[in-house]
């Protein structure tokens, strides 16, 4: 059994998409960084995005556990011209494409970026390959919002706009349990 611990990289204070755009982590509430080391378990491993944010974090986090490289596919969704753009602006840019974005994901694009599927497919990928190598471990995983959400999804087994519906604060921990194939979840966007 791999248990995953899912950890939503620490706030930017971006008003925008952020999505590969590497902007970084403010860290700067000690008290909760504690609450979240404490609450974690202390033999784990520790993997995390690339993007600053995620691996700031990660650092912050690993203490005694051992840290595994960065890995690029953990990366939040690509939003192509998106990233760095005000939701209105995306909205009055390309209304149709953001609406279905949002509405429908699954196929749809992001105009240079890429599809809920797209994301998913990369981070499922990420996700075998540790199961395997890893079976019976504790698994700290930092990533993004969209990340996240595709690992609720799968282990839910629901469709991408439902797995939308979940909110994943910052700092969050949702907790994820794979055994031979199946999927059980833990809890969602616990916040310690």
């Amino acid at each position: 059994m791999t248990v995953w611990h899912w950890v939503r990289h620490g706030p930017t204070h971006e008003k925008t998409f952020v999505g590969w755009r590497d902007v970084p982590a403010d860290l700067s509430d000690a008290a909760q960084i504690v609450r979240l080391q404490d609450h974690l378990p202390e033999t784990a491993l520790v993997i995390s995005s690339d993007l600053l944010r995620c691996t700031a974090t990660a650092d912050v986090l690993q203490q005694s556990r051992t840290r595994l490289s960065h890995h690029r596919d953990l990366r939040e969704m690509h939003f192509g011209v998106w990233d760095g753009m005000h939701f209105k602006d995306v909205a009055a840019r390309d209304p149709d494409l953001s609406r279905a974005y949002w509405e429908t994901p699954g196929d749809v694009q992001a105009p240079g970026g890429e599809s809920w599927n797209q994301t998913a497919a990369r981070v499922n990928g990420v996700v075998d390959a540790m199961n395997a190598a890893h079976p019976d471990t504790h698994i700290i995983a930092v990533a993004h919002f969209g990340v996240i959400l595709t690992q609720v999804q799968r282990a839910l087994g629901v469709t991408p706009y439902a797995a939308m519906a979940h909110k994943i604060d910052n700092l969050s921990v949702t907790t994820l349990i794979h055994q031979t194939g199946d999927w059980q979840v833990e809890k969602i966007n616990h916040l310690v």
